[in-house]
């Protein structure tokens, strides 16, 4: 009787533990949203770089997000992957085809125009390079600024834009997302143990952003 009474404590022990380290291994694990997109960050590169900013504009949007990398996937297809090319194209290409194949329709020509703008000022402003966004911002905060001040760009599109970015980009640190932290809370996974600008904390902020959108609200 003793030893079975060991045995079924041994027993119960570990299964208390395992759904919590499996969660975090996942989510050590998860893809970036940029990797799924076929954009290598890691790789100091305004084409990324902008690639990244441009799927960062339609993720930003109230659309879902298979419909956002569709019409990613869109402006790649027609070429438009530079802030030059995008202006040459001109707003009417841009809604149709390109937003229509992506499924982008109710805000089609209020994401054209907002994009066209945002292309405008990031020639104007910085020679069409992000990296030179970041080298002349003083810290991570003027970063946020900088990018707050592009047309139509509030605090979410930012965040999605920099999460991203902190592994490569030395001023790149938001914070993450409210909802992010409380779901990590739910799900028993301390941020603190990761370092901010490490690969893994981007990897677990992008799981659990996907983990946001599957489980049920408390």
């Amino acid at each position: 009787m003793v030893i079975q009474l060991i045995t079924r404590s041994r027993l119960v022990h570990p299964r208390r533990t395992r759904p919590a380290n499996t969660t975090r291994r996942a989510l050590e694990s998860s893809p970036l949203y940029s990797e799924e997109l076929g954009i290598d960050l890691a790789k100091p590169s305004d084409s990324a770089y902008f690639r990244w900013f441009l799927a960062s504009l339609l993720f930003g949007a109230r659309i879902s997000e298979t419909t956002a990398q569709k019409t990613y996937q869109s402006f790649v297809r027609h070429g438009l992957t530079n802030p030059q090319k995008i202006l040459k194209a001109g707003w009417d290409f841009l809604v149709y085809p390109v937003m229509r194949e992506g499924g982008y329709v109710r805000y089609d020509g209020r994401k054209s125009t907002q994009v066209l703008r945002d292309c405008e000022m990031l020639i104007a402003d910085f020679g069409g390079s992000l990296s030179r966004l970041h080298d002349v911002a003083t810290d991570a905060r003027d970063v946020e600024e900088r990018l707050l001040a592009f047309y139509g760009v509030g605090p979410v599109t930012t965040n999605i834009f920099l999460r991203e970015l902190r592994p490569f980009w030395t001023k790149a640190d938001p914070d993450p997302l409210p909802a992010v932290e409380r779901l990590a809370k739910r799900l028993s996974i301390n941020l603190n143990r990761y370092s901010r600008n490490s690969l893994v904390f981007a990897r677990v902020e992008a799981g659990l952003i996907r983990r946001r959108r599957e489980l049920p609200a408390t």
